[in-house]
């Protein structure tokens, strides 16, 4: 059995745990900015370049340099054979910026960032960044979805190692944690994606998002964790399997395999790797 002093160790390293998870999800992931640096006339600058934008206005691109150092974005359709265009970056405060023309939802772009400094052009990265835009998604939805989808990560966690340390509160933490993925990955999930890519679901049978068939398949096992405990408190083998499975849905980054849009069809298809 566990004891409440033993209980508030577990959940301070479920939560620990569940935060370096939600880390690790966020900056491995196709939307997370890249970033680097570059040294002009013997100093170092670091910069982070954008690869998702939501809204309806132009992408604004910038990155932080002296005021002696000008710039160019050069830039085409993801997954083209387009003439690259070419638009020049202007000194906005401490930043050297562009804006990238705005694309429907799930578009995408690829890039390249040159700064010049005294005739000598610098390429801030070989190879392109590509940026994906999507509608801009309410925050009374975008937060609500996002801390469901922790609670149902950590209370997953807490099942089990409840599960495993023979606690007697596997069940009711299991509920907490089938609903917390219910409302968060099911409900709040399709809408955010409505808003962000103009379909409630683009997983399974319908497309292949990552996302959306990951979360799914999590709750499917999540699901029948809840009926086995339903008839057998005692089981423990169930919980603990939801919840390594629903760990290693949360290791895949996120956006992985997401919504694009064809240049070709107009058509957004899912399921690809960027």
């Amino acid at each position: 059995m566990i004891s409440k002093t033993q209980s508030t160790y577990l959940w301070v390293f479920a939560i620990v745990f569940t935060v370096g998870i939600a880390v690790y999800q966020k900056t491995t992931g196709p939307t997370y900015p890249t970033k680097g640096e570059i040294e002009i006339n013997g100093i170092s600058y670091s910069y982070k370049l954008i690869t998702s934008w939501g809204g309806k206005k132009d992408a604004r691109v910038k990155i932080e340099v002296p005021e002696n150092i000008n710039g160019f974005i050069s830039y085409r359709k993801y997954r083209t054979q387009d003439e690259w265009e070419k638009i020049n970056m202007v000194h906005d405060g401490d930043y050297l910026s562009a804006n990238l023309p705005h694309q429907p939802p799930a578009g995408k772009l690829e890039y390249i960032v040159t700064v010049v400094s005294s005739d000598r052009e610098i390429i801030l990265r070989e190879d392109p960044v590509v940026i994906r835009f999507k509608g801009g998604v309410p925050l009374y939805i975008l937060i609500p979805h996002v801390i469901f989808m922790f609670l149902a990560m950590l209370y997953s966690m807490r099942t089990g190692i409840e599960a495993i340390g023979k606690g007697h509160r596997t069940f009711s933490y299991a509920k907490v944690t089938t609903i917390c993925l219910l409302i968060g990955g099911l409900i709040l999930g399709p809408i955010v994606q409505k808003y962000a890519f103009g379909d409630y679901w683009t997983g399974w049978p319908f497309g292949g998002d990552w996302t959306d068939n990951k979360t799914i398949f999590a709750f499917l096992f999540w699901t029948f964790a809840i009926l086995v405990l339903w008839k057998k408190r005692k089981n423990r083998l169930w919980p603990i399997i939801a919840a390594i499975v629903l760990l290693s849905m949360y290791m895949i980054p996120h956006s992985m395999g997401g919504s694009e849009l064809d240049t070709k069809t107009g058509k957004v298809t899912t399921g690809i790797k960027q």
